[in-house]
């Protein structure tokens, strides 16, 4: 009897087992691919893009010669964009979770805001766009500058900023809050003390997730009416500009076969200051992860 049971645990065990091999192996093949389809898209990429990238590429205008064509306008165009839209959604995110979850009362009217925050955190961009439009540049007479592009990329990923925000300023252990309050703070000496340097990591995260959007977003640009080639550079927020998914879309939209290389070396542009931004938000985030 003693050998039928440890007969059957055996059994058991070996199915456990091959269950776990078996999940193993589906995990393992579902990073395998993904990284295979990154591999191919970078190699893609570089192998069009690297022959058209110099100096000259990154200081001239946009042309219809693709020899000549350079992505300059669009460049300084997306910095200025992002020196709006950074800070304008960090400061409205952050503010707005600090009150939800620090200020609000617990009722169904919060519940119910955190709840279509959430929701407008998958709304599709273009609609965005469309909000950007109506209030920004036809309402406040905004036009197609640099203002009223931030505001409406602030707008996207506002809500996303305000989720990861939420979440991180909830993960901050009471016993800090208590210990803070213990020594006779304020509420708001401890937000700003405490909370918020712990919660930094988890803030930076979901504002780079953000800001990545952002800077590759096309859709609510075109909605606006943000041209595609300008041949100067703005010098205020309230010029017009263009951005690099623009550019990038309009040479990649052309029946030449040179403008998908000049695309290419676009993108590869547009990657390097993607890893720009999120390379410092990282050490920030790195440097309060170590202290907290």
């Amino acid at each position: 009897m003693k050998y039928i049971e440890q007969e059957i645990v055996l059994k058991k065990m070996n199915v456990r087992n091959l269950i776990n091999s078996l999940f193993k192996g589906i995990f393992l093949m579902a990073v395998v691919i993904t990284l295979l389809a990154l591999l191919i898209l970078l190699y893609r990429i570089g192998s069009q893009g690297y022959t058209h990238l110099s100096m000259d590429f990154l200081t001239n205008f946009a042309s219809r010669f693709p020899a000549q064509a350079g992505i300059k306008a669009a460049l300084v165009g997306s910095l200025w964009l992002m020196a709006i839209v950074a800070p304008t959604s960090l400061i409205l995110g952050v503010g707005s979770a600090i009150y939800l979850e620090e200020y609000a009362k617990k009722n169904k009217i919060t519940d119910f805001i955190r709840v279509n925050i959430s929701n407008l955190a998958g709304v599709p961009s273009i609609v965005f766009g469309l909000l950007g439009l109506t209030i920004f540049v036809r309402a406040l007479s905004l036009g197609t500058s640099i203002l009223a592009a931030g505001f409406t990329m602030s707008l996207l990923i506002l809500p996303v900023i305000i989720v990861a925000s939420q979440e991180a300023i909830r993960s901050v252990p009471g016993e800090l809050r208590d210990a803070s309050y213990g020594m006779g703070a304020t509420k708001w000496q401890t937000i700003l003390k405490i909370i918020l340097p712990a919660a930094i990591p988890g803030i930076l995260t979901g504002a780079i997730l953000a800001l990545s959007r952002a800077i590759g977003e096309t859709a609510p640009l075109i909605v606006i009416g943000v041209p595609i080639i300008i041949q100067f550079l703005p010098s205020g927020v309230m010029d017009t500009f263009t951005a690099l998914p623009m550019q990038i879309y309009d040479w990649s939209s052309r029946p030449q076969q040179e403008f998908q290389a000049v695309a290419a070396a676009g993108i590869i542009v547009l990657m390097a200051v993607l890893l720009f931004m999120n390379s410092i938000a990282v050490l920030i985030r790195n440097k309060y992860h170590k202290r907290y």
